[in-house]
């Protein structure tokens, strides 16, 4: 919350500065037209997932993918895409270099076969470690989906396993390589993080700061609240929340907004993903109020992120007004359509669009 926002008009209004988004899917071609105008609203940044198909795995690719966000940003808008690199077995040190001339901010870790298009991830992590250190010496972060894929582990415990098993001997091995552990989803990573030192941070995405497993089967199977990781229980979101509002700066905004169309979410084997750009910082703002901790708030989603990675903080502002705010049932999505978390609900919160 700013600072300058008087106190009797914190109920009813907050001013923050204008925040970034430190994990967003935004697609390609006809997807990427129709969702980037939602995020460029809300945030000034945002970095940018790698798992097109095929991968985003070289700087020349970055750049290029890079230049389709921009050509897609409404007219008038100044939303920065921040590239990354997608980890895979193969990719060659020297290309770290490369990337970060180029202005890529970032490495994606996918366990092969952890989330959407992950089958060109990394198998053994082993096999990246001279990449690994070509980005520790450049000072970029890894982003971690920090999940094991063994079949014999339930889906449930697959991030506190993957703690013991990948993330302590990595950070044995690499102690200075920035890592950010991106949507945290248990008490057990909520604690690690909390502990693991000034290289170490992690996002917190809206929908598991604000939902328990129990929402994926209430009324029914939703499958709008089915994502990856998947949610947890109530003691873990609890323990999200307790960090998200803390105060740490090792906590930070990644919505890890996934636009799906809504006929393959809504199919057997539907896709993995919450779509919450829509609404992402309304949905913020109801977690922390609800937490007592609206003053928390703009410290969560505009500065521990961009003092992570070493970027200037924004200078623009964005404010939010206490109102009832119904959420569109869908919203065009190229030729299908798309249907954001809580669609068809009311929020607490409503951004509003500058003067």
């Amino acid at each position: 919350m700013s600072s300058s926002a008087p106190a009797s008009e914190v109920a009813s209004q907050l001013t923050l500065t204008r925040p970034d988004d430190f994990h967003l899917h935004v697609r390609d071609g006809a997807a990427l037209a129709a969702v980037l105008p939602h995020s460029a609203r809300q945030f000034q940044r945002a970095v940018i997932m790698p798992n097109l198909r095929p991968p985003i795995t070289s700087a020349a690719q970055a750049v290029a993918y890079r230049e389709r966000i921009l050509a897609a940003r409404p007219e008038g808008s100044n939303f920065e895409p921040l590239m990354t690199l997608y980890l895979t077995d193969l990719l060659p040190p020297d290309e770290i270099r490369r990337a970060k001339e180029a202005g890529v901010v970032a490495v994606k870790l996918y366990p092969a076969g952890a989330t959407t298009n992950s089958d060109a991830g990394v198998t053994d992590l082993r096999k990246t470690y001279k990449t690994l250190e070509a980005l520790q010496r450049e000072g970029m972060p890894l982003l971690i989906h920090g999940e094991v894929t063994d079949p014999d582990v339930d889906l449930f415990d697959r991030e506190a396993v993957f703690i013991d098993r990948v993330m302590r001997p990595l950070r044995a091995d690499l102690p200075e390589l920035k890592v950010v552990f991106e949507h945290l989803t248990t008490r057990e990573g909520a604690q690690y993080v909390s502990e693991a030192g000034r290289f170490t941070a992690a996002t917190l995405t809206p929908q598991h700061l604000m939902f328990n497993r129990n929402a994926i089967f209430m009324g029914g199977l939703r499958p709008h609240y089915y994502c990856l990781p998947v949610l947890k229980s109530e003691e873990h979101r609890q323990a999200l929340v307790q960090v998200a509002t803390s105060g740490s700066d090792r906590f930070f905004l990644g919505t890890d907004s996934a636009p799906h169309a809504a006929h393959l979410k809504e199919h057997a084997g539907g896709h993995a993903g919450c779509y919450t750009a829509l609404t992402a910082l309304e949905l913020y703002a109801e977690v922390f109020e609800a937490a007592g901790a609206l003053d928390k708030l703009e410290a969560f989603a505009s500065f521990h992120g961009a003092d992570f990675y070493g970027l200037p903080r924004n200078t623009g502002r964005v404010t939010l007004v206490r109102e009832d705010y119904p959420v569109p049932e869908s919203v065009p999505f190229g030729d299908a359509q798309l249907k954001p978390l809580r669609g068809g609900e009311t929020l607490r919160w409503r951004q509003l669009d500058p003067a």
